[in-house]
């Protein structure tokens, strides 16, 4: 069931618990600065979202978030693999992870990984972004396969020719 409101990428569930709904970001020019965006727009909505990538990934994806924007800050944490957060940044609503299984309770698992993450299943949405790269398009195709074959509802998004 979903909450009422408007309709979009980052609405919340209410408590009653359905299947992960999937979303693919097909020909996207530049994944990091396009997660940017959707990580902004993530916390203007108010959700929390974990994002996981490996460690090079997170570590760009650390550096575009300071810089994307001069007048704006997305609130981020970065966090080693078993690390606990300080109780005062727990609150934070984008965690930028390794794994998916050291995220807290968030509504979104952004992937910007090549495989899918275990544990996705607990997040409500998990949003993948492929690139216009025929390799990234290959493992993209990958996880629409392991997302179908399962029988998660699937949304196919067009990135726009600037995105």
């Amino acid at each position: 069931q979903k909450a009422a409101g408007p309709q979009g990428m980052f609405r919340r569930r209410m408590s009653v618990r359905t299947m992960t709904e999937v979303s693919f970001h097909f020909n996207v020019a530049d994944r990091l600065s396009y997660a940017c965006r959707l990580l902004r727009k993530a916390t203007r909505k108010g959700a929390k979202v974990a994002v996981v990538a490996s460690t090079p990934t997170l570590s760009a994806l650390d550096r575009v978030l300071w810089t994307f924007e001069a007048t704006e800050f997305v609130p981020h944490i970065r966090l080693a693999p078993g690390a606990v957060p300080a109780a005062r940044l727990r609150a934070t609503p984008i965690w930028l992870l390794e794994a998916a299984a050291d995220a807290p309770d968030h509504d979104v698992l952004l992937n910007l990984a090549q495989d899918v993450p275990a544990g996705f299943e607990r997040f409500d949405r998990i949003i993948e972004i492929v690139s216009t790269t025929e390799a990234e398009r290959e493992t993209g195709r990958e996880r629409w396969k392991h997302y179908a074959g399962r029988g998660y509802p699937i949304t196919r998004h067009q990135a726009s020719p600037d995105a």
